[in-house]
């Protein structure tokens, strides 16, 4: 027996499946673009020219994973889509079917959400296509539940039920498994069958927004260009660029990428903890606090995109104390809704009332980001009603 014969026959025939399970792993915890091809190799214990065999480049190993991981998603779903449009039967089999697989793939899930920007543009056509097909059942099932909906109005409760699976990705709460399921199944079904409430509480105060000083055109430009593509990707020329700044002016406002990053975080951060003191300052009960809340995160994230975008994503690039500061003010923040969810709803506990607020500000997060939801009309007030559908169920 040759010495290549030996090695193909000690090489794993699910080689190819191991690579991308590390590959996932990695890409989710430390980011697609902190991770090479001999990091992905290592975790399984082989040569980084040894993964070319399989994969041609660290960004088919990504396409490989999330569009085998849709194919999955699809294969367990299918199974019970068609009962969708059965409210005795059919809803509650396929809302519970994909609570368990969210929860069973959140790593997945997560990744999906935010790394699949680096993916080839073969391959993110590819997706979008599946997960069309995918969302096509949905909607059909959905108009055929609900016939009053029109097409835009489905789509809208269709982005707004698979956010709130998305959310598990977004956080770490883990109320005990079938419970998990469970609550999620119930947060999709408030979703598909929310009929739209009057705007509640009011916006928050107005605020004037401040002329934009060369400095904000920066911060403004550099925030976009991290969403997009990722801080990683993104240099101080392609930021100077993008605002209209060349060379060394750049350094005048800003030290660094990292120092523009930890200013758009806190940035955020300042924006979402005035208008929680807002809230609850005015608030005359707890419900009336979230409903409060709804609208305030609401006009918060369509006049900050961009922001939300990078304070949810990018700060994991910080460096390690500022990216501890930020993450623990989100959690305050989250804490704080979560501790009025419990006061309105005792049965609740704390794990359970995180994952209601995530699906609540998740769907918030992700529909004006999504193509032919964006331009709606009336969407301030149907994320509000979304959110508060969520939050009062």
């Amino acid at each position: 027996m040759t010495a290549d014969t030996t090695r193909s026959a000690r090489r794993p025939r699910d080689r190819k499946a191991q690579l991308a399970t590390a590959a996932a792993d990695l890409f989710r915890k430390r980011g697609y673009h902190a991770v090479g091809v001999n990091d992905i190799a290592a975790a399984v214990g082989i040569t980084g020219p040894g993964m070319y065999r399989h994969f041609q480049n660290k960004q088919a190993v990504l396409g490989y994973v999330l569009l085998t991981g849709v194919d999955r998603l699809a294969t367990r779903l299918n199974g019970v889509l068609a009962g969708f449009s059965d409210p005795a039967s059919g809803l509650r089999p396929l809302l519970l079917e994909a609570a368990e697989t969210s929860i069973e793939h959140r790593d997945l899930t997560a990744l999906w959400r935010w790394q699949g920007r680096h993916l080839h543009q073969a391959d993110q056509k590819e997706l979008i296509r599946r997960t069309g097909v995918l969302l096509a059942g949905w909607q059909s099932g959905l108009r055929a539940l609900r016939p009053e909906l029109s097409d835009g109005d489905a789509m809208l409760l269709c982005f707004a039920a698979l956010s709130v699976y998305g959310s598990v990705g977004d956080h770490h709460a883990a109320p005990a498994r079938a419970r998990f399921a469970e609550l999620l199944a119930d947060l999709a079904e408030s979703v598909v069958r929310c009929a739209g409430v009057p705007a509640p509480g009011g916006s928050a105060r107005p605020r004037p927004a401040p002329a934009a000083s060369r400095r904000e055109e920066l911060l403004s430009a550099a925030t976009r260009l991290f969403r997009d593509h990722g801080f990683h990707a993104v240099s101080m020329e392609d930021i100077g660029a993008a605002a209209g700044i060349a060379g060394p002016s750049i350094y005048r406002h800003f030290a660094g990428k990292s120092d523009i990053l930890l200013a758009a975080g806190r940035r955020m951060a300042d924006r979402l903890a005035l208008g929680l003191a807002d809230c609850t300052t005015a608030a005359t009960s707890p419900r009336d606090a979230l409903h409060r809340l709804a609208r305030s995160y609401v006009d918060t994230v369509l006049r900050s995109d961009d922001l939300i975008a990078v304070y949810a994503n990018e700060i994991g690039n910080l460096p390690e104390r500022d990216a501890k500061e930020l993450r623990r003010l989100q959690r305050a923040y989250v804490a704080e809704w979560a501790r009025l969810l419990r006061e309105q709803n005792p049965a609740l506990n704390d794990a359970e009332a995180r994952v209601v607020v995530q699906a609540a500000l998740t769907v918030v997060n992700d529909l004006p980001r999504t193509r032919g939801i964006t331009d709606r009309p009336g969407l301030a007030d149907e994320l509000t009603a979304l959110a508060v559908c969520l939050l009062d169920r």
